[in-house]
């Protein structure tokens, strides 16, 4: 057996925040705490002073944003302005100061944003090139919504420079009264556990408490587009790091995206849900088939053979009880024959032991020395969906079947030869950079792709080769595109329910008269559920316009979330002979099954028949709930691509009813075949 080395390491900054989901009481469904729990009162003489300061700043705001309309690059800066803006509205409209320090700290904010406003009116933002310390923020495709993010800027960053810097990205833990509020105090007091010389330090938000999934796996993206587009930095010396909640976020981007970092680092936590939960949280985890097959999405210990591409360096207390994280990973990198390398603070609970931190840094620094590697002459790549479809020079642009294990094993041989083995792969794009020119100019590079050779494009001038295969039956061909125009699972088009809410997004509201009173209420109450946890727990607005409203660039730009019936909405009306579902007053059915419509209602992900390029979504939000907001772990999807609900059954903190039917359609988005 090869053994590879892989450095695993991990920070560890406290934000002086509670571990709260670990106790008994945290698995009753029936009593369930918020979270975000309830705010204090906040005095009546300092709620006027903060009205009266979000008003001035909010209209502040709206000038900039008419006055910089034809100004670009000053109209992109003010995000860094409405983030203050944000904050004190939402902490002080929601309930959301949870000690009085925080009343203080608002204040202070509002007082920095009318700073940083006035400034960009004059046309100064010394926030730009400031060192130290910095906020600053981003607008959200998702949903519009402005998001936060915190740097350590180092003392050798020199605007206009040609040097670029590394790029530390760091995870925060579990923290449930992490408002905006909190976030950007902390991060104008404290550098964080790790601030490696020369390196800017990105420390995400990652909307809220969410162990950085969903809408928190895309704010590190948005992130750091926002980051490479005001700082320099080295594409090929970028670090994922965390702990504890944050330790898991590290594990799921290191083996989901392996091929993106130069080094991983991630520290307690958790890799998995169902172990973890048994472990830490004591709860025997038996949810229907359809959710344990969605543990595929975000258990990373599925994706460990991606870690071949990724130097990881883990760290754990020796008696804390988050150290089950990186055991379990150290047996699945066993299994696919690399070997985990485990840092151990000695005598040490849920904290980073001094020595073991060192020699972390230590390892870590050494690995980012040497830098990634763009175009490794061989890449090994793992997964379950095409939701996460490409390592490095390799992307699998289909699967013969959702769900189950993909793999591809790729190598540039020499530089007229590349070979490739697949597992449930049907089509495939080989997309090798300028990087290291390792093929020959104008040759036709030898494919051999499961023993089948095959003729491949001749290598450009310019180095850069693309070349397209995809299997019918058990023949792989060349092909001149990605995409063959069919209705076909792919890549952010490919399920589950969840994934809807992972880019733009519009809410639909009905406004004519639902085909049964019960089922219209409970698609109401549903709506109005979905927005306000999605600002409760991803931290936006989302955006809700009528179903009369709906433009054609809404149609073309975002998902569609759909609420009612094809009676009460009238773009579901025009859509509905067009999705998998038939729905009248008297029956919804599904395939060869029948529900009475009376108290039955179909929930579902599909292409939306008006733009395929984009989703339609039938009566649902996030799909996890008020139960599973009290363990990370639990956060994973509760509903695959369709499920038909009994809406006579009482809404809970674990489901929106009784779920009859659920499943998954197939690889053309067909509904299986009838058992």
């Amino acid at each position: 057996m090869n053994f590879l080395r892989l450095f695993l390491s991990i920070p560890v900054f406290f934000f002086a925040l509670t571990l709260r989901a670990d106790g008994p009481r945290d698995n009753l469904p029936d009593s369930v705490r918020p979270v975000p729990p309830l705010g204090i009162e906040v005095p009546a003489e300092d709620r006027v002073e903060l009205e009266a300061g979000l008003k001035k700043l909010g209209t502040e705001v709206e000038f900039l944003r008419g006055a910089l309309k034809t100004q670009p690059a000053k109209l992109a800066l003010l995000p860094d302005v409405e983030i203050f803006h944000k904050a004190v509205r939402y902490a002080l409209t929601y309930n959301e100061f949870f000690k009085k320090p925080e009343i203080a700290a608002a204040k202070s904010l509002l007082r920095q944003g009318a700073e940083r406003a006035e400034a960009l009116r004059i046309g100064k933002t010394p926030w730009i090139t400031a060192t130290g310390l910095v906020v600053r923020a981003y607008v959200s495709k998702i949903d519009g919504s402005v998001q936060p993010y915190g740097l350590v800027v180092p003392p050798t960053f020199k605007p206009g420079a040609p040097h670029r810097h590394r790029l530390d990205c760091w995870f925060h833990g579990r923290g449930e009264t992490l408002s905006e509020v909190n976030f950007l105090d902390q991060r104008q007091k404290s550098p964080g556990e790790f601030t490696p010389p020369d390196a800017i330090v990105l420390h995400l938000y990652g909307r809220y408490c969410n162990a950085n999934k969903f809408a928190g796996e895309t704010d590190l993206f948005e992130a750091l587009e926002s980051v490479k587009r005001r700082y320099p930095i080295d594409e090929n010396r970028i670090v994922v790091r965390g702990f504890s909640m944050g330790g898991a976020a590290c594990w799921q981007f290191a083996t989901h995206f392996a091929g993106l970092w130069a080094a991983a680092a991630p520290g307690a936590g958790f890799a998995e849900s169902a172990e973890f939960l048994k472990v830490f949280q004591n709860e025997p985890t038996k949810p229907p088939q359809w959710e344990q097959t969605l543990w595929h999405l975000y258990d990373a210990t599925d994706y460990a053979a991606n870690l071949f591409n990724c130097p990881t360096v883990a760290y754990s207390g020796e008696i804390d009880r988050q150290k089950q994280a990186a055991d379990i990973m150290a047996k699945a990198i066993e299994a696919e024959g690399m070997k985990l390398t485990h840092i151990i603070g000695p005598k040490t609970a849920h904290k980073y032991e001094p020595e073991a931190k060192a020699k972390v840094c230590r390892r870590i620094d050494e690995i980012v020395a040497r830098g990634r590697n763009p175009v490794p002459s061989r890449v090994r790549f793992t997964t379950w969906t095409l939701r996460y479809n490409q390592m490095l020079w390799v992307t699998l642009d289909g699967m013969e079947k959702h769900w189950e294990r993909a793999r591809v094993d790729a190598e540039i041989a020499d530089a007229t030869t590349v070979r490739i083995t697949t597992q449930n792969a049907d089509a495939l794009t080989l997309s090798v950079p300028p990087q290291n020119r390792p093929l020959t100019i104008g040759r036709r590079p030898k494919v051999i792709l499961d023993g089948q050779e095959l003729a491949a494009p001749p290598v450009p001038a310019n180095h850069s080769w693309v070349a397209h295969f995809r299997k019918v039956g058990k023949q792989w061909t060349a092909v001149p595109s990605a995409d063959d125009g069919s209705l076909r699972k792919r890549h952010g088009l490919q399920g589950p329910i969840d994934d809807g809410f992972m880019d733009s997004f519009v809410m639909v509201k009905p406004t004519g008269k639902p085909l049964n009173e019960k089922v219209g209420a409970w698609a109401a109450a549903e709506m109005k559920h979905a927005i306000e946890h999605w600002r409760k727990q991803f931290r936006g607005d989302a955006r809700v316009i009528a179903d009369t409203a709906v433009t054609n660039a809404d149609i073309a730009s975002s998902n569609l979330v759909l609420w009612g019936d094809p009676s009460s909405n009238k773009l579901l009306a025009k859509i509905v002979d067009k999705l998998p579902v038939h729905w009248d007053a008297q029956a919804v059915k599904l395939g060869s099954q029948s529900f009475v419509a009376g108290y039955h209602v179909p929930v579902l992900i599909y292409p939306n028949p008006l733009n395929q390029k984009r989703y339609v979504v039938l009566n649902s939000g996030f799909t996890f709930r008020e139960y599973d907001y009290l363990n990370n772990a639990r956060q994973t999807p509760k509903l695959p691509d369709y499920a038909i609900v009994d809406v006579s059954v009482p809404v809970s903190s674990r489901a929106p009813g009784g779920i009859v039917t659920a499943g998954f359609f197939g690889e053309r988005w067909e509904l299986p075949a009838a058992k």
